[in-house]
Formats: structure tokens, sequence, C-alpha cells
């Protein structure tokens, strides 16, 4: 169990959008640089939304403005469709995430889309990014996260052939890494084992990511189960902080210091300093006006 796990830091922007305080860019600078002080090498650290429907997110360009580039670190910006595409390339995002969804139900409330609108849309800035090839300027990489993959707010439960078939569209595409989200936080460690399986043979030259929620506290189970199934690089949010605006019911996602904890505690790496992220989860909770709900960011680590 020696064998090095990668954890995306996404609190900057997953773990604020749905907290009722709003945070000013130079707070969410700084929330940036401790996670990194802390560890974190790619942080989700943006979202590329229009402000009038997530106003946590607003401010992105300043945020980015605030965070050089430097070498052995990746900030990402979250998108949901072109116009947020064109966004995040005028700043110095390293990589860019697309959104989609898993459903046509939360597709149409999150983006406006159904699931095949975002299959042409996803397209269609693969193909802009094709014809810019050899510009000047650095083109950010380019990953996407399929939301609502063990279960949609409006559809109901999701089948495993249509999560595999979506993420087999999605790579034959060209996209290198792929998340599996759980956004409303309604997976088991066997649906998890059996998503996983079927997304490896629809996309075995993809790199998966996983992305928990802990809303019905399966996170840290699913987190497990995936690295079973020889997933290695998970999403977490310090202090498990989080949720989705546009889903009801979505609670924080699973804490960067309690898996943190649990995965040195069986032996793997993951390059976090453990105090620092405890630290880190219970300064942002005093910003953001309530305790951090994280196991860790109250019991502390272990051994002391």
């Amino acid at each position: 169990m020696s064998r090095p796990i990668t954890i995306v830091e996404v609190g900057p922007r997953d773990g604020l959008q749905n907290e009722t305080a709003i945070l000013d860019p130079g707070v969410r600078v700084e929330l940036v640089q401790r996670l990194e002080a802390a560890g974190a090498r790619r942080i989700e650290a943006v979202s590329f939304v229009h402000p009038k429907y997530v106003p946590q997110m607003a401010g992105a360009e300043e945020v980015m403005a605030g965070l050089p580039r430097e070498p052995g670190r990746s900030r990402i910006g979250l998108v949901l469709n072109g116009k947020g595409y064109d966004r995040a390339l005028g700043t110095a995002v390293d990589e860019v995430n697309i959104a989609m969804s898993a459903t046509d139900g939360f597709g149409l409330k999150n983006q406006g889309l159904s699931v095949d609108q975002q299959v042409q849309m996803l397209a269609d800035i693969i193909a802009g990014r094709a014809n810019a090839a050899g510009q000047p300027g650095a083109t950010p990489s380019l990953s996407a996260t399929l939301s609502c993959v063990w279960g949609c707010p409006f559809d109901g439960e999701v089948s495993t052939g249509q999560v595999a078939d979506l993420v087999g569209r999605i790579a034959e595409l060209g996209v290198a890494e792929i998340a599996l989200a759980d956004t409303i936080g309604t997976g088991d460690p066997w649906a998890v084992t059996r998503k996983v399986e079927a997304a490896r043979k629809a996309a075995p030259d993809a790199v998966l990511r996983l992305h928990f929620h802990d809303t019905r506290n399966t996170g840290l189970a699913n987190a497990h189960a995936g690295i079973e199934a020889g997933v290695s690089v998970l999403d977490a949010s310090v202090g498990g902080i989080g949720g989705c605006p546009f889903a009801p019911g979505a609670t924080g996602n699973i804490a960067t210091e309690d898996l943190v904890y649990m995965l040195e505690r069986a032996g793997y790496s993951t390059g976090y300093d453990l105090d620092a992220l405890i630290g880190t989860a219970r300064w942002i909770g005093e910003r953001i006006g309530r305790p951090a709900p994280s196991a860790l960011s109250r019991a502390g680590g272990w051994p002391k």
C-alpha cells in the first residue's frame, strides 16, 4: 500500500460555492496559498460561472491574478460552457475542468444543456483547441467531470450502462482525464466498484478521477472502494465544506484532512502535511462563519 495517491483539492471552488458566506478574492487567494503550503499540488481554484448564479465564485480573474504560475503546481478552473472556457483562457489557469452531467435532468438545471448538448459543447471546445494549436501562449490541459454518476436529484437512479456510454463518448473526443462525481452523495462502495470497472472498460486509456460527497456518510468508504479498484486520483475539500447550489440536498465533499489521515495510516503517500491541513480547515471555518464539518478538524490527528 505504498503507491502514491493524488488528492486534487477542490475547497476553493466546490467547497465555497455552496456556502452562505461570500469571500473576497483576496481571502480565496490566501486559501489556495495555505493549501499549497500544506502540500496541495493540484487545486481547483476558481469557477468561471456567471456571478448572478453563483455569487460565491465572482472574481475568478482576480483570484487567478493573485496566483502567478509556479512550477510543480497546477491551478484548475471549472467551466460550464464555451463562454466560461474563453474566460479561463484569459487567465493563468494550468488546467480547465469541463463540468458535465450523466443525466438530462441535472444538465438542464446546472447548464441548460441536455447530455447530448453537453457532449457537443465539449466537442466544440476541443475543436477550438485544435484550431488554436501553435498559437502563442500556453494552452491549459483539459479534463472533464461527470456529475450525478451515482444518482441524480431530478432523474433518480443512474445506470452503470448510462455512465459507461457517456464516459466512452468523452474519451473518444480525446479527454485524457475523466472524473466521476457523486454529486449528491448517494453512492455505496459496491456501486463505486461497478461503475469504476465499467468506466475503465469504456475508456481504457483515460485517467479516472473520483469525486465524492459525504451527504449520507459513505464518502470515505467510497474513496476506499475506488482506491481498491485501482484509481489513484481523488478530489477532496479542506474541512469537508461544499456542495452544489443546483443539486437539492447536496452537502459537503469528503474532507481532505480526513482522507489524508485514512490513506497515510494505511501506508499510502499523499504529500500533504496533516497538521497544516487541519489548521487550514479551522481557518476557513472561521472565515465562513461555521466550524468545518470534518472529523479531523475536531479530533485532530493520531498519534498526537
